[in-house]
């Protein structure tokens, strides 16, 4: 059996992704997509890419995913889906672009600053 692999990450979250020809089975972590992701929002986050070429019932998922929490999860997911499915065809590269869906997503918290109370915001003065 073929498989087509990639790495997909997002803030802290790495998603391993194997797509194979098959009947449409969803896999992640060794369990069932829906019983994974538990949002509707994040199952159909994950399905885009497949929606965008018409290709939801044609390969089977296989995704080990570790680090970050579910959304971020579910967009490492995304992208390593899209890098998977241009190694099994190069010309979907314009459709998968054009959608958003090859770019890693490099924003992640700001590390907290000493002097402040979070990243940014200091600390309210106190004018007595």
């Amino acid at each position: 059996m073929q498989y087509f692999e990639a790495v997909g990450r997002r803030k802290s979250a790495v998603a391993r992704v194997r797509l194979s020809k098959g009947t449409g089975k969803r896999l992640v972590n060794d369990r069932n997509m829906k019983d994974y992701l538990q949002r509707e929002a994040l199952e159909i986050k994950v399905e885009k890419p497949f929606k965008l070429i018409d290709a939801s019932g044609n390969f089977d998922l296989f995704v080990n995913v570790n680090g970050g929490g579910l959304a971020g999860q579910a967009d490492a997911i995304a992208l390593g889906i899209s890098r998977a499915l241009l190694e099994y065809d190069p010309d979907l590269r314009g459709v998968l672009k054009k959608n958003g869906l090859l770019t890693r997503d490099a924003r992640v918290k700001e590390r907290k600053k000493y002097g402040r109370k979070k990243a940014r915001r200091g600390f309210q003065h106190s004018k007595r």
